[in-house]
Protein backbone atom coordinates (compact mmCIF):
# COMPACT_ATOMS: atom_id res chain seq x y z
CA UNK A 1 0.00 0.00 0.00
CA UNK A 2 1.35 3.47 -1.53
CA UNK A 3 1.30 5.88 1.83
CA UNK A 4 -0.25 9.34 1.14
CA UNK A 5 3.36 11.60 1.96
CA UNK A 6 5.06 9.58 -1.08
CA UNK A 7 5.05 10.63 -4.21
CA UNK A 8 3.45 8.09 -7.05
CA UNK A 9 4.51 8.04 -10.50
CA UNK A 10 1.62 8.98 -12.36
CA UNK A 11 1.01 12.04 -12.48
CA UNK A 12 3.29 13.93 -9.97
CA UNK A 13 6.85 12.10 -11.54
CA UNK A 14 5.88 11.65 -14.97
CA UNK A 15 5.13 15.66 -15.02
CA UNK A 16 8.33 16.18 -13.50
CA UNK A 17 10.14 13.82 -16.12
CA UNK A 18 8.23 15.57 -18.54
CA UNK A 19 9.15 19.22 -17.32
CA UNK A 20 12.60 18.56 -17.30
CA UNK A 21 12.92 17.15 -20.57
CA UNK A 22 10.71 19.94 -22.30
CA UNK A 23 13.12 21.88 -20.81
CA UNK A 24 16.19 20.47 -21.74
CA UNK A 25 15.13 20.26 -25.53
CA UNK A 26 14.46 24.24 -25.05
CA UNK A 27 17.90 24.79 -23.99
CA UNK A 28 19.21 22.81 -26.99
CA UNK A 29 16.67 24.54 -29.88
CA UNK A 30 18.05 27.70 -28.24
CA UNK A 31 21.76 26.79 -28.69
CA UNK A 32 21.12 25.67 -32.05
CA UNK A 33 19.30 28.92 -33.13
CA UNK A 34 22.13 31.05 -31.68
CA UNK A 35 24.96 29.51 -32.80
CA UNK A 36 23.94 27.42 -36.11
CA UNK A 37 26.98 25.05 -37.82
CA UNK A 38 28.87 25.84 -39.88
CA UNK A 39 27.78 23.79 -42.68
CA UNK A 40 30.31 22.51 -45.41
CA UNK A 41 32.40 24.54 -47.46
CA UNK A 42 31.92 28.00 -49.71
CA UNK A 43 31.33 27.75 -52.99
CA UNK A 44 32.97 29.81 -55.69
CA UNK A 45 30.59 30.68 -58.38
CA UNK A 46 33.08 31.98 -60.79
CA UNK A 47 35.99 28.96 -60.28
CA UNK A 48 35.39 25.88 -62.70
CA UNK A 49 34.02 23.11 -61.29
CA UNK A 50 36.46 20.36 -60.60
CA UNK A 51 34.30 16.92 -59.00
CA UNK A 52 36.79 14.86 -56.73
CA UNK A 53 35.53 12.34 -54.65
CA UNK A 54 35.91 12.14 -50.70
CA UNK A 55 39.20 11.22 -49.20
CA UNK A 56 39.08 7.81 -48.91
CA UNK A 57 37.91 7.34 -52.36
CA UNK A 58 41.06 9.12 -53.92
CA UNK A 59 42.74 6.01 -54.19
CA UNK A 60 40.31 4.77 -56.01
CA UNK A 61 39.92 8.40 -58.98
CA UNK A 62 44.17 8.00 -58.72
CA UNK A 63 43.94 4.63 -60.30
CA UNK A 64 40.78 4.71 -62.73
CA UNK A 65 43.04 7.50 -64.27
CA UNK A 66 45.97 5.16 -65.37
CA UNK A 67 43.19 3.00 -67.21
CA UNK A 68 40.93 5.46 -69.51
CA UNK A 69 38.68 4.62 -71.66
CA UNK A 70 37.85 1.07 -72.70
CA UNK A 71 40.42 -0.21 -69.46
CA UNK A 72 38.25 1.61 -66.67
CA UNK A 73 36.33 -1.62 -65.50
CA UNK A 74 39.87 -3.10 -65.43
CA UNK A 75 41.06 0.11 -62.66
CA UNK A 76 37.89 1.21 -61.20
CA UNK A 77 36.39 -3.02 -59.87
CA UNK A 78 38.82 -5.69 -61.27
CA UNK A 79 41.96 -4.40 -59.80
CA UNK A 80 40.42 -2.97 -56.22
CA UNK A 81 38.56 -6.43 -56.12
CA UNK A 82 41.17 -8.33 -56.31
CA UNK A 83 43.35 -6.21 -54.24
CA UNK A 84 40.82 -6.23 -51.38
CA UNK A 85 40.38 -10.04 -51.91
CA UNK A 86 44.15 -10.77 -51.37
CA UNK A 87 43.48 -8.83 -47.88
CA UNK A 88 40.91 -10.78 -46.92
CA UNK A 89 42.63 -13.84 -47.53
CA UNK A 90 46.07 -12.62 -46.51
CA UNK A 91 45.69 -14.36 -43.18
CA UNK A 92 44.77 -18.19 -45.04
CA UNK A 93 47.16 -17.49 -47.72
CA UNK A 94 49.83 -18.42 -44.76
CA UNK A 95 48.24 -21.20 -43.12
CA UNK A 96 50.70 -21.63 -40.41
CA UNK A 97 49.90 -21.25 -36.34
CA UNK A 98 52.55 -18.41 -35.48
CA UNK A 99 51.23 -15.34 -34.45
CA UNK A 100 54.09 -13.21 -34.36
CA UNK A 101 53.72 -10.52 -37.86
CA UNK A 102 57.05 -11.14 -38.60
CA UNK A 103 57.06 -14.69 -38.85
CA UNK A 104 53.81 -14.39 -41.53
CA UNK A 105 55.73 -12.65 -43.90
CA UNK A 106 52.95 -14.07 -46.84
CA UNK A 107 50.25 -12.43 -44.90
CA UNK A 108 52.21 -8.98 -44.06
CA UNK A 109 53.95 -8.66 -47.13
CA UNK A 110 50.58 -8.77 -48.63
CA UNK A 111 48.80 -6.52 -46.14
CA UNK A 112 51.45 -3.99 -45.70
CA UNK A 113 51.91 -3.92 -49.74
CA UNK A 114 48.51 -3.15 -50.05
CA UNK A 115 48.46 -0.13 -47.81
CA UNK A 116 51.47 1.26 -49.26
CA UNK A 117 49.55 1.43 -52.06
CA UNK A 118 46.09 2.85 -50.95
CA UNK A 119 48.51 5.52 -49.15
CA UNK A 120 50.88 5.72 -52.76
CA UNK A 121 47.83 6.29 -54.78
CA UNK A 122 46.15 8.63 -52.43
CA UNK A 123 49.50 11.22 -52.28
CA UNK A 124 49.37 10.90 -55.80
CA UNK A 125 45.59 12.19 -56.28
CA UNK A 126 46.35 15.43 -54.33
CA UNK A 127 49.46 15.82 -55.96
Amino acid sequence: MARKDENIFFPRYLFEIALVALFTIEVVLLLAVLFPPSVGREIDFSAQYSPRPEWYFLFLYQLTKYFPGRWTFVGAVLLPGLAFSALLLAPFLDGGRKTLLRQRKVAAATGFGLLLAVICLTILSLV
